[in-house]
């Protein structure tokens, strides 16, 4: 009898675990939980930081009891929460440095509190997945080194990690924190094609354009088109308005030789004879091409920014 028994429970629970499973399985996806700014909050910058602010409160709630696995997020499509983030970069954009690392470290403290409550939940993998694909692929047209920053030095402390992953993290964050926007650009020396020396700092321009590239480089030629065939840009070139800092920073000086028809006569054409910007990581210039906008103090304005939102910013100064 005892036996019976025993097999009886036993059945129950195997049932009860797969009508689980099947549950799971037929779970119906739900609709981002959107937030919006109170009705009474008309000034657009405040509705954005609100926003910013606030954007996961409701998917990054421990409290929240849905399904998140390899399909979902807090009952979310994984597709569909990766394209709220994409949407949460604009945001990001168009509000203070201080607004958006107040915001990034709200997502962070929310996603923390969702993997302390349930190690087995994927909201933190996920938004620290989204965070490097985003703010930090060179290839994301949404990057933006300053935004991963802020994520990056709280995961180097996490306590989750093992001491191999917060050196990893650690890294990108010393990384990361290199020529921040506001801050004076590292200077740093160059020869031009007749070996005479220039220095960043030496150049005179309202607003300059660091441009790090290699010789055959396509997307750096799709580049030096817009410099060379965008009317307003050229004329910026033509006045002096823009000092363009073209740089070689790799050891294969006759092949740069070679290419130096391509570049225009106008632009401020160099290498790095001493190797200190790639070798002692005076810009960590992850991947070629990639720009720096400084103001006349070199201040940066855009540091490693994608190209549109270089020319972009240009046009609207």
């Amino acid at each position: 009898m005892r036996d019976n028994i025993i097999v009886i429970v036993l059945l129950a629970v195997m049932a009860a675990g797969c009508g689980q499973g099947k549950k799971a399985e037929q779970f119906k996806a739900l609709p981002f939980p959107d937030v919006m700014p109170p009705e009474m909050m008309t000034d657009a910058n405040d509705r954005a930081e609100y926003l910013a602010l606030h954007y996961w409160d409701r998917i990054a709630d421990p409290s929240r009891d849905y399904p998140s696995d390899s399909l979902f997020v807090s009952g979310v499509r994984k597709e569909d929460v990766e394209q709220k983030f994409a949407d949460w970069t604009t945001v990001l954009e168009r509000i203070s440095r201080s607004s958006a690392d107040k915001a990034i470290n709200a997502l962070y403290e929310k996603s923390v509190a969702c993997e302390r409550k349930d190690t087995s939940s994927n909201v933190f993998e996920t938004f620290t997945n989204l965070a490097e694909k985003y703010f930090y692929d060179p290839n994301s047209p949404l990057r933006d080194e300053d935004n991963y920053h802020v994520f990056v030095k709280r995961l180097a402390s996490y306590e989750g990690f093992d001491e191999a992953e917060r050196g990893k993290y650690r890294f990108e964050a010393e990384m990361t924190a290199l020529n921040r926007t506001g801050t004076i650009a590292a200077d740093f020396r160059f020869a031009d094609k007749n070996g005479r020396m220039h220095t960043l700092h030496g150049i005179q321009a309202p607003v300059t354009l660091l441009f790090f590239s290699n010789p055959g480089c396509n997307a750096c030629m799709e580049i030096m088109n817009v410099l060379r065939g965008h009317e307003m840009i050229s004329d910026m070139i033509s006045d002096g308005y823009l000092a363009v800092v073209n740089i070689y920073i790799d050891e294969d000086i006759q092949s740069w030789r070679e290419y130096m028809p391509a570049y225009s006569e106008e632009w401020y054409n160099g290498f790095d004879p001493d190797l200190v910007i790639r070798n002692e990581n005076l810009y960590h210039v992850r991947a070629i091409p990639s720009l720096y906008l400084l103001d006349h103090e070199k201040r940066v304005i855009l540091k490693d920014a994608p190209e549109n939102r270089v020319f972009n910013t240009l046009l609207s100064r």
